[in-house]
């Protein structure tokens, strides 16, 4: 960014947080000054009115800057609200019509995954999600992308203060274990969730790409009983998946 710029108080502000929400990471004080180029004692107010007014925290350290879940909450919404109109939701249908099964986007919110927007299957054996809905990170395939895909210090944190809680009998509750598995979602690209969050139900989640970068925005995820659809037949449909994931990423900007 500019020193200079002919931008208000407010619309600083807003740039400010773009950056923060670009970066999706904690940063420094002095990251955030080398970034922008504006004068520290400038940087260092603008970080205080936002943290005061419930849209960052402190991380543990004290010195780096979070998003905080008035912020999150906000950024959710704007990808719901996009994502019930338009490009993203006809890429939703077209998938759910070439692979036969349910299929929904999905951003990570703390430690939780909330649902964008859901198509589903025309079966009658189904489960219904809604936008807006959330569910564990540990235990469910979009969940364990995002944390795979988290910078290794980003991911020690969310990890350190994550309840394993066990859902069903394949649910991974040693974090050795999920650490383990962590590593293979990032050297094979995808996710899976094999009857860990509800018995009976298998996922398979890649991730959606910010355009040029290789940071995680969103997942995209296929949902389908065990009954009908195998986890090893879903796998077989990655590459609809992915081609899909890549229509996405070209919406987001």
């Amino acid at each position: 960014m500019n020193t200079e710029t002919d931008s208000s108080p407010g619309l600083r502000l807003m740039e400010l947080v773009d950056l923060l929400t670009r970066h999706a990471q904690p940063m420094a004080l002095p990251e955030v000054v080398a970034l922008t180029g504006w004068p520290k004692p400038t940087v260092h107010r603008m970080l205080a009115q936002l943290e005061q007014g419930g849209w960052l925290v402190r991380e543990p350290d004290g010195r780096r800057y979070a998003m905080a879940t008035r912020l999150l909450r906000m950024a959710e919404a704007a990808l719901s609200n996009s994502a019930q109109q338009g490009v993203r939701h006809a890429v939703l249908r077209q998938l759910v019509a070439e692979v036969g099964e349910s299929c929904n986007l999905t951003a990570l919110s703390g430690a939780e995954v909330v649902y964008l927007d859901r198509v589903e299957s025309a079966f009658p054996l189904r489960l219904e999600l809604r936008p807006g809905m959330r569910v564990p990170a540990h235990c469910s395939a979009s969940g364990k992308l995002f944390l795979a895909w988290m910078g290794a210090r980003q991911r020690r944190t969310v990890l350190d203060g994550l309840v394993l809680t066990r859902y069903t009998a394949n649910t991974l509750t040693l974090r050795e274990s999920l650490e383990a598995e962590l590593e293979a979602i990032r050297r094979d690209g995808h996710a899976v969730d094999a009857e860990e969050f509800v018995e009976g139900l298998v996922c398979v989640a890649v991730p959606v790409f910010a355009p040029g970068q290789r940071t995680v925005r969103c997942a995209l995820a296929l949902q389908a009983p065990a009954a009908r659809m195998a986890l090893a037949q879903a796998r077989l449909q990655l590459p609809r998946l992915e081609a899909a994931a890549q229509a996405l990423a070209r919406t987001l900007g």
